[in-house]
């Protein structure tokens, strides 16, 4: 029986990663110490997942070391030594990084490093995936050729989304983004330094009805949750056309399965649902209207620090080097299922 190591297990990604992978067949040792409820508070929890995954589960087995535990983490590679490393334990959050930038460091770098040598000591040839994410590129993104539209922003020049060739220098990262930086790049360094298996996936909006959302991290869902509940919704500039495109947890599960049937050594993936699934939040509104759920909203002209106006993740280089990954999530079956799993709460 195969062996993965998932960290951050209980969250969105992480959990979606356990279940196809158990369901797969595999053993899985989870690593999730519900840190995002001492970050986000009680709504943040990941607790019900994990409980939920040790329940339902016998392949998979638990554990809540902490990541920022340097021996604790070698210890566990060493006495496991999996066949497959998923990372995904982070502090996720663009702005509550600013008010906590050492656990944010910690979390998010040092975390990462320590996941990094481990995995070099004890497992190098094991294929790794880390979730980086689109911060990386700070605001440089803003600085494309934009045209306003009656609901949302686009690039102007015809662009189809953003490619892994855009710089991350010179440009407003947000701390989040900056500690994001130091992990992506040190992911790369170790797949080229020490031709390990490691791939990059630089991710947009992530969702999926497993997401503990709260304001500062988890927009699609907390938009449907504050819709659906009745409680208000806080726009913050660019006249609410800012534009995501979202990926469901289910097609980042599949595309981890395809970098392990065929790895690359520090290769960087930009990682969305593309133009196909790209949505502002006046679209959402309107969406969320039409089924039913009419959203209260208010509007600050300030936007947040580093925010994007438009991004759109350009999947050529996914599709080119995995050819039998799709997406099969579109956006009304993100929407309907992300609905569904609240009305049953």
């Amino acid at each position: 029986m195969k062996k993965v190591l998932i960290t951050g297990s209980g969250g969105l990604i992480g959990s979606e990663c356990v279940r196809m992978l158990g369901k797969n067949g595999w053993s899985v040792v989870g690593v999730d110490n519900d840190m995002r409820q001492q970050f986000f508070g009680a709504a943040g929890t990941t607790r019900n997942v994990v409980r939920d995954l040790i329940d339902t589960m016998p392949q998979y087995r638990h554990t809540d070391i902490d990541i920022r535990d340097r021996q604790a983490v070698r210890d566990l590679l060493e006495a496991e030594r999996p066949d497959f490393i998923i990372h995904t334990a982070a502090q996720p959050s663009h702005d509550k990084a600013a008010s906590i930038p050492y656990d944010d460091f910690d979390v998010n770098a040092l975390g990462t490093m320590n996941m990094l040598v481990a995995a070099r000591d004890f497992c190098k040839d094991s294929p790794f995936c880390f979730t980086s994410t689109n911060k990386v590129y700070g605001d440089r993104p803003n600085y494309l050729p934009l045209k306003e539209l009656d609901k949302r922003w686009d690039y102007a020049n015809g662009l189809d989304g953003i490619d892994e060739n855009m710089s991350i220098d010179n440009c407003l990262h947000s701390v989040f983004g900056a500690s994001k930086v130091a992990a992506d790049v040190m992911c790369q360094e170790f797949g080229r330094y020490f031709n390990m298996p490691v791939g990059v996936f630089r991710g947009g909006c992530l969702t999926g009805p497993c997401h503990s959302a709260v304001e500062l991290h988890g927009y699609l869902v907390y938009i449907v949750i504050c819709a659906m509940t009745g409680k208000e919704y806080q726009i913050y500039g660019y006249k609410g056309k800012q534009v995501r495109d979202q990926i469901h947890s289910h097609d980042v599960a599949n595309l981890f399965m395809e970098f392990y049937n065929a790895p690359r050594c520090g290769e960087v993936y930009n990682m969305g649902g593309g133009r196909q699934n790209s949505i502002s939040i006046l679209e959402t509104i309107d969406i969320l209207d039409g089924m039913g759920y009419q959203l209260k909203h208010s509007y600050k002209p300030d936007n947040r620090i580093g925010d994007h106006i438009c991004y759109i993740s350009d999947l050529s280089k996914i599709y080119q080097h995995f050819p039998k990954w799709k997406l099969e999530y579109d956006l009304p079956r993100i929407f309907g299922e992300i609905v569904d799993a609240r009305r049953k709460q």
